[in-house]
């Protein structure tokens, strides 16, 4: 579900509007163009790219949307200082722990200033505490206008969302607070 959210896998029948757009019906570069720009993607396997540097991983969006290096620099450098990962820039994610390499991947997915954030499992492979931290900055963003698409099979982060879709084998039980 959430690769068919996040115009990452096409539909097999139907329709899916995205913003008013019929997502069903756009070519591939259209996608793209569409994740880019509206999309950003918490993956639960980080999806970093080992050979680049925390601050080139976070700044891989910006280079597509065609930011300057000093602009890119600075922007990176702001989305880790909010995930706790200021002293780390430099390093390449396999000299990093689990939990650092999801504080990247979180701090990659806001470089576009995406309007909705796709979040599988983003506290998964964090402790307790760099968990809260993140929950409380998806709740910031939320409160911000991002709207956070969120998978979880932690009852207690679940928490955090003002609206639940529980779901079993991929169907829908039960909605929570409206959605």
């Amino acid at each position: 579900m959430m690769n068919i959210l996040g115009c990452l896998d096409r539909l097999t029948s139907g329709s899916y509007f995205l913003q008013g757009k019929d997502v069903s019906t756009l070519d591939d570069d259209s996608l793209s163009e569409l994740r880019l720009r509206r999309l950003g993607f918490i993956f639960q396997s980080f999806n970093l790219i080992p050979q680049l540097t925390v601050q080139r991983n976070i700044e891989l969006p910006l280079y597509y949307l065609g930011w300057s290096a000093a602009q890119s620099a600075e922007r990176a450098t702001e989305l880790a200082q909010s995930v706790g990962l200021q002293g780390r820039l430099n390093h390449r994610p396999t000299e990093l722990s689990g939990g650092e390499r999801q504080r990247v991947a979180i701090a990659r997915s806001l470089a576009n200033d995406p309007q909705i954030l796709l979040a599988d499992e983003p506290t998964g492979n964090l402790d307790t505490v760099t968990g809260e931290q993140i929950l409380q900055l998806l709740v910031k963003l939320n409160d911000q206008g991002i709207m956070i698409i969120m998978v979880t099979h932690e009852h207690d982060v679940a928490q955090y969302a003002r609206n639940q879709l529980h779901m079993r084998d991929g169907r829908i039980e039960r909605i929570d607070g409206g959605c």
